[in-house]
């Protein structure tokens, strides 16, 4: 019973995670989402910048809203979106665990190399281990 309900909750887990991103996937969707993080708006006022129809931005709304990232208030005929952070805490969190997947991955090849006396030449763009934990 109880491996049930785990199961149960990791499936909705994923599925608000797949949601999120694909919400995020598109460059409409981030560039509103970055204008509601500066405060609530209303549907019209997200509209302005985008060279679409009223109801192309409301289906952009309706797709980050089905994802969690929206709340939606109706003021009489007014709407007014307000950004709910929740999921986009969750995908970070997500993110953050594969990349120190990936870290730790990265060491051990480093520590192999160095013992095989193999040690490529470093890039300009790659950190050491050292220089990661002084970040």
């Amino acid at each position: 019973m109880i491996s049930r309900l785990i199961v149960n909750q990791m499936v909705k887990y994923m599925r608000s995670l797949n949601r999120t991103f694909a919400a995020l996937a598109d460059p409409t969707r981030r560039r509103i989402l970055a204008h509601l993080a500066r405060g609530d708006k209303r549907v019209t006022h997200l509209a302005r910048p985008y060279d679409m129809s009223l109801p192309a931005v409301s289906k952009h709304l309706r797709v980050l809203e089905k994802a969690g990232l929206l709340r939606r208030r109706r003021y009489g005929r007014v709407h007014e979106m307000q950004l709910h952070a929740k999921p986009l805490k969750q995908a970070a969190e997500w993110v953050e665990g594969y990349r120190k997947f990936w870290e730790g991955s990265l060491d051990r090849l480093a520590d192999y190399l160095e013992k095989t006396n193999k040690v490529p030449e470093r890039t300009t763009k790659t950190k050491t281990r050292q220089e990661r934990q002084q970040t």
